[in-house]
């Protein structure tokens, strides 16, 4: 459809009444013509958007990508038909498009938005997201775009229980986001029926400002006010970021529905669609377009370069420590690197990057969900954003790294700390769980360096890498293995021991493949030839030289993790392995299987069956078994003590 012209002049109060009628009618429109979705909930809120869309969001819509732009972020995922009426209203997407592919297989018009559209920066809908990603572009426009676009979020009430929410605002206030602006649309109803506070605004001001922001209280449905809401939220008087909490009523212009408990999520049979949009008026065409952005260029931020660190051989190095080392050394050679941490940076040695380039540093405290939703923010933006943290604490924000891949944002996240490797601090502190869990997310990269070289050489392969990459960093120091020429590929495998007459195929990755490598040890003086396999890369996994193993080790394979047996690195090869004939295979798979205490590292690997012994004497058993007897469907034979 053809743009409109954009010029810098408001519309007046009594064109935005019927822009907002409009936007109320063609919520309707959509929903009940997809027979799904939400227009209640779409319909509180469409004077909110009138007002900000017309006047007050800086926003070239024909250049989405433009660096000046205001961002609009719909926290209210599920409030999709307003977010696509409003693309509408400003002639981006045609009507036409609206009524025949929102919610259909196959088109942009999804349930809730996702960026297959380029005006939206991030899937929302998993409530509780919208405003810590908010807080993560906010953070680039102060501190390293210096730019002065505004972030302006929409979230509904019922995310407010979330605490997510309050953890994007303590960071907003403690970084001083002004440029941030969140519109609670605060109508009263949930999914079924009222939200913890109901209307009680003055309550939730109170929460807002124990945070640090400013609150303002709207009748959310009085255009005149709002708009002077917006214009104060913008100038941020208070110096503090500005929460507009606004009154709103469901369902808002229908009467017959309004305010009702019984109507979240339930689009209107054609009969009561087509009463509703004439009470409002009947259908509209109004095409309309706000200010433009202001003209200015990103900061130029200097970057005088580095090489990659270098070890010994046979030095013991932390890879946790190797992660920071080369995190410096990436930051010195791009400028677009930035870095977050959880409070944990003397431990996970992000703190290296920070004392390097404190201005590309975030600390984002005990905060894992916010952590992960920064450097969301900031990837949006154009920033290659590594978060770290202990490996444990990840699980917190999983709900954001999964929604990292539907937003098609490249995240690059370091655990430290894994498994019963750490030893005395116990169970809680321990992963176990990690590599499942990101293994399982869409277009995932998972990385499990044993040694300083790899770890370095896989930092800056992760810096290239798109998707959600994980890097997984061990406590302890452990020796060297590689030169600093080696070459470490996403992908790809280092075969550290092998002959042409090897018995069986040790494979490890991380603290477990010192455990095989000390294994092979035993097993040479026994004279039983072990193959050893670093499997750093345990997604994508390199098949072909495990499939090459079978074949010259008479399918007597062992795998060792520290991790529990489901979703790690046992389950990586076995997948990779399915193409092998089963009468071919003979599978020991050493993981995690009890639930571990405190103790020293080594205690520890003993008592789960993974440490060298433990290695040496399921290899012995493969070969006293003789030929191979093979596994059941996809079940790997776990053989532990």
């Amino acid at each position: 459809m053809p743009s409109p012209n954009q010029e810098n002049t408001a519309a007046d109060l009594s064109t935005i009444a019927e822009l907002a009628a409009q936007l109320r009618v063609d919520s309707i429109r959509s929903s009940t013509s997809a027979g799904s979705g939400h227009p209640t909930s779409s319909m509180s809120a469409a004077d909110l958007l009138a007002v900000l869309i017309t006047r007050h969001l800086r926003y070239d819509w024909d250049n989405p990508d433009l660096d000046t732009n205001d961002h609009l972020i719909f926290s209210k995922g599920h409030a999709s038909p307003l977010l696509y009426s409003v693309f509408k209203a400003v002639g981006v997407v045609s009507d036409a498009e609206l009524m025949a592919d929102y919610r259909r297989f196959g088109k942009r018009l999804q349930g809730h938005p996702t960026p297959a559209l380029p005006w939206v920066n991030f899937a929302t809908g998993s409530l509780g997201q919208g405003l810590p990603d908010g807080v993560g572009v906010a953070l680039a426009g102060r501190y390293l775009d210096r730019l002065p676009y505004r972030v302006w979020v929409l979230c509904g009430d019922s995310e407010m229980a979330e605490g997510s929410i309050w953890e994007a605002l303590d960071k907003a206030s403690h970084y001083n986001l002004t440029n941030m602006i969140t519109v609670v649309d605060v109508n009263r109803l949930g999914q079924r029926g009222e939200t913890e506070l109901g209307w009680d605004m003055e309550s939730y001001a109170r929460r807002v400002e124990a945070f640090g922001a400013q609150a303002i209280i709207i009748d959310g449905h009085d255009l005149g006010m709002i708009d002077e809401a917006f214009s104060t939220a913008a100038e941020a008087p208070e110096d503090k970021p500005v929460v507009i909490l606004a009154r709103t009523i469901k369902a808002k212009g229908f009467p017959t529905v309004e305010d009702s408990p019984d109507w979240h999520g339930k689009q209107f049979p054609p009969d009561m669609a087509e009463q509703a949009i004439a009470g409002l008026g009947g259908e509209r065409t109004l095409t309309l377009r706000g200010p433009l952005p202001e003209q200015a260029s990103k900061a130029v931020i200097d970057a005088a370069g580095a090489p990659l660190p270098t070890y010994k051989l046979g030095e013991k190095v932390a890879t946790r420590k190797a992660y920071g080392d080369a995190l410096v050394a990436l930051g010195a050679n791009d400028p677009t690197v930035v870095a977050l941490d959880g409070e944990v940076s003397n431990s996970t040695h992000a703190e290296q990057f920070a004392k390097a380039f404190p201005d590309r540093f975030f600390e984002m405290y005990i905060a894992e969900q916010q952590l992960v939703a920064a450097a969301t923010g900031l990837s949006v933006r154009g920033y290659k954003a590594f978060a770290s943290t202990f490996a444990a604490f990840l699980t917190r924000a999983y709900d954001f790294i999964r929604m990292g891949a539907i937003s098609d944002v490249d995240l690059r996240l370091s655990g430290s700390h894994a498994g019963v490797e750490i030893g005395a601090d116990g169970p809680s502190q321990m992963a176990l769980e990690d590599l499942a869990m990101i293994r399982a997310v869409h277009g995932s990269t998972v990385l499990y360096p044993a040694d300083a070289t790899s770890t370095a050489a896989l930092v800056q392969a992760m810096a290239a890498t798109s998707g959600i990459s994980y890097l997984r960093t061990t406590r302890g120091a452990y020796p060297v293995l590689y030169s600093p020429d080696e070459q470490f590929r996403v992908g790809g495998s280092k075969l550290l021991r092998s002959s042409d007459n090897d018995d069986v195929t040790l494979i490890g990755a991380g603290v477990t493949l010192h455990e095989a490598l000390r294994a092979a040890d035993i097993l040479r003086a026994e004279g039983i030839q072990a193959r050893v396999i670093d499997c750093y890369s345990v997604k994508p996994i390199d098949a072909e030289t495990l499939l090459t193993a079978v074949g010259e080790t008479q399918g007597r394979i062992i795998v060792a993790e520290d991790h529990h047996p489901e979703g790690g690195l046992g389950s990586a090869v076995l997948a990779a392995l399915v193409t092998a004939p089963p009468s071919d295979l003979s599978v020991e798979h050493l993981a995690v299987d009890g639930m571990p205490g405190s103790g020293t590292g080594q205690e520890l690997l003993a008592w789960a069956g993974i440490d060298a012994e433990h290695i040496a004497e399921a290899a012995r058993r493969l070969l006293e078994a003789g030929t191979p007897v093979g596994f059941d469907g996809l079940a790997l034979r776990d053989q532990r003590p």
